[in-house]
């Protein structure tokens, strides 16, 4: 079986000839479009028609077979009925071609058994053949840099090779991100609609342009990812380039979550967890296509920044307060000024008040070039700001001498100091050549428009500039607990995932370190009663059963049992109420002390569909699925990762010490998250899902009150 060559992509972008299959007079049709748009941007490569049926069309030789043609075919332009889409790839192949886009439609994206068969049939032709395909079910490609453009779309096409790579798989959303661009001065040097991708995927584009010395940024409009692991080493290949991966995604889905056994899999949306996942390996995934627009331009024209602080400078006093609600939305603070910054602001503006941070000076910052290039100066010296925001729309004619001389006064100035400024705009609004022309002089500057977008958009980059900044845990030697879990493993032969009672399940989290409080099994009543004793009172009484995933609602818990008798009694009380409730005969109970006192929180995981194991913590007990305050994180975890998890939760306040409360100890719980990330790693494809719910942090250590472990099907 061949594989697709590692320059697949390359062969796809840069033919040697195109070959457009299925050519037709008809008006209007697609393959006359790609026809007309390869010679009209003057692609210098040969380009033939072929057609079995036909022996000429726009007005030249159409070619009836492979073999007719002058030259071995290169890539392929496929615009025939599904049906015929295989055997022709396999022929092109057996006569030299190298790659193809498959433009027709009627395979995977279809549901009906024809066009699923058809869609194996290609899948199966491209792994025969090794030939490099985009689509099917795509709207062609461009290539800047070879003036190669086989997009059947009559609008015109800026042929710039820029520095952003954008490729998809909605050819409209693709083509509509880059017109967008362009209009902003952004040039696109290539762009892939991917359609399905039954041979070429994401993947394969990342890693292409990671590799492309002339691209700067790529940008993925993604629906689903097919293959997560080849997808994130090619996120971890373009991010150790320093090239961000901005993707824009499509939204969640809710396969596999209905029927969860753990509140983790019920709450991991496949955003939760891609943004885990996938922004550990270097994405930014932004929130709508516009953010696409504004993180690409700060991006491509401003540093990483070092931390999270905002400085900013404003001649509308309704812009400040804008500035600092939608910087409050975003998570992030305008910095307090530092002493000597605000004894420069003072001495440098005669007129207007200085308040707070941003600055809000009236128009005395403006009404000097010198006033107001100090000021800008004074902030970006500032040790507490990283961003710099400054008000200005980029102007769209001439007469505004005074803008455009503060615009190129600042580039000048962050040419030399390197921190990032972002001119920003009250609002959306279109451009002009002139300002495109303008924008072009002053390269060291983002300018960004509207005030929600744009500061969206830097929170993304600060995010993205803090995970790349941080080395990814090492993998450490294994864990002597792994051996254990490996025979409980072995033992576990289920077709369906499999729920662990909570003795098992505790036991696999004690192999782990994650300790439980006090307990011991009963099967019967007056074992119960002895074990009570033996532990003290009050104890808790929790019904066992391994079908038995959710014992508060079939009556199988009882706390504050404080006597022999009221243990005994709880006893048959539990088993009435889950075999009324849940139709279960219980096989016994777990005796357990009763913890008081602490923060109940959650820690759990689950695999989801597309992305792979996620580490979930925050808020547990009742405030699990009432605040839903809780955060996901990538496995295995190392200590800085745990902190930056427990941190991204309002727990995080609690934990610290909340008005006057005592701090909790965070050490504990982060050594907890560490080791359950290592057990949730060990698990590998037999994970399905864990809950320990609730966890209860002390000021001194923490205990698993509760845990679910579910297990996913495994082989005999």
């Amino acid at each position: 079986m061949a594989s697709v060559s590692p320059n697949g992509v390359h062969a796809l972008l840069n033919p040697r000839n195109v070959v457009i299959v299925g050519a037709s007079d008809k008006p209007g049709n697609w393959a006359q479009r790609v026809w007309r748009n390869l010679h009209r941007y003057k692609c210098p490569v040969p380009i033939y028609p072929l057609n079995p049926g036909r022996d000429s069309v726009w007005d030249t030789r159409c070619y009836k077979s492979f073999a007719e043609l002058p030259e071995a075919p290169d890539h392929l332009v496929l615009l025939i009925p599904a049906p015929f889409v295989p055997d022709a790839l396999r022929d092109a192949a057996k006569a030299g071609a190298r790659s193809a886009t498959v433009m027709s439609s009627g395979f995977d994206e279809a549901t009906d058994e024809k066009s699923k068969s058809l869609g194996a049939k290609l899948k199966a032709v491209i792994e025969d053949t090794g030939i490099a395909v985009s689509g099917p079910n795509c709207l062609g490609n461009f290539n800047a840099h070879a003036s190669f453009v086989t997009l059947p779309d009559d609008r015109p096409q800026r042929i710039t090779p820029g520095p952003v790579a954008v490729f998809g798989q909605s050819g409209g959303i693709v083509m509509a991100m880059k017109r967008t661009m362009e209009e902003r001065g952004i040039d696109s040097g290539y762009l892939i609609t991917s359609g399905n991708e039954t041979g070429l995927t994401t993947a394969d584009y990342i890693r292409y342009f990671a590799e492309d010395s002339a691209t700067k940024v790529i940008v993925s409009y993604l629906e689903s990812v097919h293959d997560p692991e080849s997808f994130l080493a090619a996120c971890r290949k373009a991010r150790d380039a320093g090239k961000p991966v901005v993707v824009a995604k499509l939204g969640a889905s809710d396969e596999g979550r209905a029927a969860a056994m753990a509140h983790t899999g019920a709450l991991a949306g496949s955003m939760q967890a891609f943004d885990a996942i996938a922004g550990e390996a270097g994405v930014i995934r932004v929130g709508n296509l516009d953010d696409v627009v504004e993180t690409v331009e700060y991006l491509l024209h401003a540093p990483l920044p070092k931390g999270t602080g905002l400085g900013g400078i404003t001649f509308s006093g309704g812009f400040r307060g804008l500035m600092l609600d939608k910087g409050a939305k975003h998570g992030l603070r305008f910095a307090e000024l530092a002493p000597q910054t605000r004894a420069k602001l003072e001495k440098i503006l005669t007129v207007g008040t200085i308040i707070g941070n941003p600055l809000d000076s009236g128009f005395a910052a403006l009404s000097s070039q010198d006033a107001y290039i100090k000021c800008v100066e004074a902030l970006l010296e500032d040790p507490g700001i990283d961003v710099l925001l400054l008000q200005e729309e980029i102007p769209r004619a001439p007469g505004t001498e005074r803008k455009e001389n503060n615009l190129r006064a600042v580039n000048d100035i962050v040419a030399r100091v390197k921190k990032p400024v972002a001119y920003v705009t009250m609002i959306s609004h279109s451009v002009t050549d002139y300002s495109r022309e303008l924008r072009a002089q002053i390269p060291h500057l983002a300018i960004m428009q509207e005030i929600d977008k744009s500061i969206g958009a830097v929170r993304s980059v600060m995010d993205y500039a803090a995970r790349i900044s941080t080395p990814a845990p090492k993998a450490g030697a294994a864990s002597p607990a792994k051996s254990k879990l490996d025979k409980v493993l072995s033992k576990i032969t289920s077709a369906e995932p499999l729920a662990l009672s909570e003795v098992n399940s505790k036991a696999i989290l004690k192999a782990y370190g994650l300790k439980g409080p006090k307990e011991l099994v009963a099967r019967s009543a007056a074992e119960a009663a002895r074990h009570a004793r033996a532990i003290g009172f009050p104890v808790v009484l929790k019904a066992i059963h391994p079908k038995l995933t959710h014992k508060s609602d079939a009556g199988g818990v009882l706390i504050g049992l404080d006597s022999p008798a009221a243990v005994t009694k709880g006893f048959a009380q539990i088993a009435k109420s889950v075999k009324a409730k849940a139709k279960l005969a219980i096989e016994g109970v777990i005796v357990a002390e009763m913890v008081t006192g602490g923060l109940e929180l959650v820690l759990g995981a689950t695999r989801d569909p597309e992305m792979g194991p996620v580490v979930m913590f925050g808020s547990g007990g009742v405030a699990l699925e009432l605040y839903r305050d809780v955060a996901f994180a990538a496995p295995p975890l190392d200590a800085h990762r745990a902190e930056d998890l427990i941190a991204r939760t309002r727990a995080a306040k609690l934990i610290a010490g909340y008005r006057g409360s005592k701090a909790l100890d965070r050490k504990a719980l982060v050594e907890a998250l560490v080791a359950f990330s290592r057990l949730v790693s060990d698990l590998g494809d037999r994970l399905h899902s864990i809950d320990v719910n609730p966890f209860v942090l002390r000021p001194k250590g923490g205990v698993a009150l509760d845990a679910l472990v579910v297990v996913a099907p495994g082989k005999r």
